[in-house]
C-alpha cells in the first residue's frame, strides 16, 4: 500500500500507539506530522528513527485540547509540507478510577483532550485538508464491555465513536473517509499503567487469542483504512481487538 506523496498529522505520536502509527505510514511513503504535547525528546526519536530509514517527519508541538494549537498545528504542517492528506486523532488520555473518584477536573481534562481535541482537529481537517483525504478517530473496545472504572473514559469514547458518524456526511462531498479504531487492550504505557500483573493477566484471557495487542495491531489496521482500498468505508467503528467483546 502506497502513500507516496501524502502528508499525515498523528496526533500523540511520541510513544504508544501513535508512534508505531506514523513510522509505519512513514514506510508507506507518507510524510509524516509526529505531534507531542510534552514528549519532545520522544517526539524527536520519532522523527530520527524515520529518517533512518529515508523517509520525511518533524515533531510538531500542541496540546490538542486547545483549539488555538490545534490551529497552530494544522497551519504549521501547511507551511512545512503544502498539504494535509490523513489525520489520525490518536492523542488522549484515560484515567482507571471509579466515579467516587472523578474530579471536576479529571472530567474536563477528559472531554477536553478526547473529545473536543477530536472534534477540533476535524473541523481543522474540513477546512484544509485535500480532496480524496482520510480521517482516523480512536474509540476503545472497552465502550462495548461492562468494566468498573472505565465509566468515564468510555463516555468520552463513545462520543468519538458518534461525531464520526455523523461527520461522514460532511466530508462525503469533498471525498474526505471519516471511521473509527477501536483498540481493545493494547500493551501500552498508557494502558499499563498502575495495572498489577495479576489485573494484566486477567485481560489476556478475555480476548480470543490469549495475549494483549500490539501497537502494530493497531498501526497495521490504520494502514489499511487510511489506503485507496478502503475508500468505500466512513462512518464506521471498527473493533481491532483479538475477538475481545
Amino acid at each position: 500500500m502506497s502513500l507516496n506523496g501524502k502528508v499525515a498529522i498523528v496526533t500523540g505520536a511520541s510513544r504508544g500507539i501513535g508512534r508505531q502509527v506514523a513510522i509505519q505510514l512513514a514506510k508507506a511513503g507518507a510524510k509524516v506530522v509526529v505531534n507531542y504535547s510534552s514528549s519532545r525528546e520522544k517526539a524527536d526519536e520519532v522523527v530520527k528513527t524515520i529518517e533512518q530509514f529515508g523517509g520525511q517527519a518533524a515533531a510538531i508541538r500542541a496540546d490538542v485540547s486547545k483549539v488555538a494549537e490545534v490551529e497552530a498545528l494544522f497551519s504549521e504542517t501547511l507551511e512545512r509540507f503544502g498539504r494535509v492528506d490523513i489525520l489520525i486523532n490518536n492523542a488522549g488520555v484515560m484515567a482507571n478510577v471509579t466515579i467516587s473518584d472523578v474530579t471536576e477536573e479529571i472530567f474536563d481534562r477528559h472531554f477536553a483532550l478526547n473529545v473536543k481535541g477530536t472534534y477540533f482537529a476535524c473541523q481543522q481537517a474540513m477546512k484544509h485538508m485535500a480532496p480524496g483525504g482520510t480521517i482516523i478517530n480512536f474509540s476503545t473496545s472497552i465502550s462495548g464491555a461492562m468494566l468498573p472504572t472505565y465509566s468515564l473514559y468510555a463516555a468520552t469514547k463513545g462520543a468519538v465513536e458518534q461525531l464520526t458518524r455523523q461527520l461522514a456526511k460532511e466530508f462525503g462531498p469533498k471525498d474526505i473517509t471519516i471511521n473509527c479504531i477501536a483498540p481493545g487492550q493494547v500493551a501500552t504505557e498508557l494502558f499499563l499503567n498502575g495495572k498489577s500483573p495479576e489485573l494484566v493477566d486477567s485481560y489476556r484471557r478475555m480476548n480470543a487469542f490469549g495475549r494483549l495487542g500490539e501497537p502494530e495491531d493497531i498501526a497495521n489496521a490504520v494502514e489499511l483504512f487510511v489506503s485507496d482500498q478502503a475508500r468505500w468505508i466512513t462512518g464506521q467503528t471498527i473493533r481491532v481487538n483479538g475477538g475481545f467483546n
